[in-house]
């Protein structure tokens, strides 16, 4: 890690438009609070290896373990892009991941099914499992509860997001109630397989997602990551944990929560330490996040819809992108029993940041 370069201020350029939320919107009130790029994207990881098709795609490529700086770095920028990027680079990036997704098809090693992840069943846990995650360590961290107003506002918010995806719009719930109802109609499906386990473990260790730090730096590295682990179990419901093999101490979960909330209160009134932690967890982030964190106005102060823009732009809907390119992907795999192809992960590297080995 390049000290120098760490702690310089980054160069910010306006955003095209506010994308598909804006600065009146709930989404950037809680996605933009510190607790969301850290505890709560944890979180959502974490949590997501939980469902078996999806962990199957995980084991297979063995990416979180191979280059897990990079994985987090790419799905950080796109998690940020979906809540604060332009409206034009946002619908492009989408419909490059419908490409990458096109690649993680295969058989479930655990139940014998076939997965992909481009599965509307799976990318509705992906989507709510991320915008719940983001919400429960704001609530927990943050500053609180949302009004009953803001938080309609910001299911609302979350469904229009799901425009992006494959799945159906229609299937997110608008109500707390309603989320929380989906994630236990998925209990039953919910497996704490040995690789579910052994990715979770991996993912709840902050370490492995930052640089190689200073010697002098690493022992309060450590601390900060047992801090931001416990953190993030603690957000976790216990049936999950004890599904998961992971430690559901109350005690510890109690102490860790008035330093979390302290930190996180303190790092929101600095607009330049946020941006020099997120330089250090995610620089290709930077870009995205920074005209929000800083209000910098875009040049063309609107918002849209997905659905609005893809058809300004030519693109198919998520469910119907591709599909030619999905066909081949299967036929490779179950077919022709070959590794998929990969162009669509290599045609995503102007967008979303480079793959590279660790």
């Amino acid at each position: 890690m390049n000290i120098r370069e760490w702690l310089m201020p980054p160069v910010i350029e306006p955003a095209q438009d506010y994308g598909f939320f804006g600065p009146d919107s709930v989404t950037w009130k809680v996605w933009s609070f510190p607790t969301s790029l850290t505890i709560g994207f944890q979180r959502a990881v974490v949590i997501e290896e939980l469902d078996p098709a999806l962990v199957a795609a995980v084991d297979k490529t063995h990416d979180i373990y191979r280059r897990p700086r990079t994985r987090y770095d790419r799905t950080l920028r796109y998690f940020a892009m979906v809540a604060f990027g332009d409206s034009a680079s946002t619908a492009k990036a989408a419909d490059v991941l419908v490409k990458i997704h096109s690649k993680a098809v295969g058989t479930d090693p655990v139940t014998g099914g076939r997965y992909d992840a481009n599965d509307p069943h799976s990318q509705l846990w992906i989507h709510l499992t991320a915008w719940h995650s983001i919400l429960k360590a704001y609530e927990q961290y943050g500053p609180g509860r949302l009004s009953e107003a803001e938080e309609n506002q910001y299911w609302a918010e979350c469904a229009r997001a799901a425009e992006l995806q494959t799945c159906d719009p229609a299937d997110v719930p608008r109500t707390r109630e309603g989320v929380l109802a989906y994630f236990e109609s998925m209990r039953p499906q919910l497996i704490g397989s040995d690789i579910a386990r052994q990715a979770m473990n991996h993912l709840l260790r902050a370490d492995v997602m930052l640089p190689e730090m200073p010697r002098v730096l690493r022992p309060a590295t450590r601390v900060v990551s047992a801090f931001l682990r416990r953190g993030t179990l603690a957000t976790m419901p216990v049936w999950m944990r004890e599904m998961s093999g992971l430690p559901t101490s109350r005690v510890l979960d109690a102490a860790v929560a008035l330093p979390l909330r302290v930190s996180f209160a303190t790092v929101a009134t600095n607009t330049r330490l946020q941006l020099m932690l997120l330089r250090l967890l995610s620089p290709t982030t930077i870009e995205v996040a920074a005209p929000v964190l800083r209000s910098v106005p875009a040049i063309d102060p609107v918002t849209t819809t997905p659905y609005e823009t893809q058809k300004a732009l030519g693109l198919d809907r998520p469910r119907d992108a591709h599909l030619a390119l999905r066909t081949r992907q299967h036929n490779r795999v179950f077919g022709q029993h070959l590794p998929p192809s990969d162009e669509g992960l290599i045609e995503s590297q102007p967008i979303l940041g480079r793959v590279g080995a660790t």
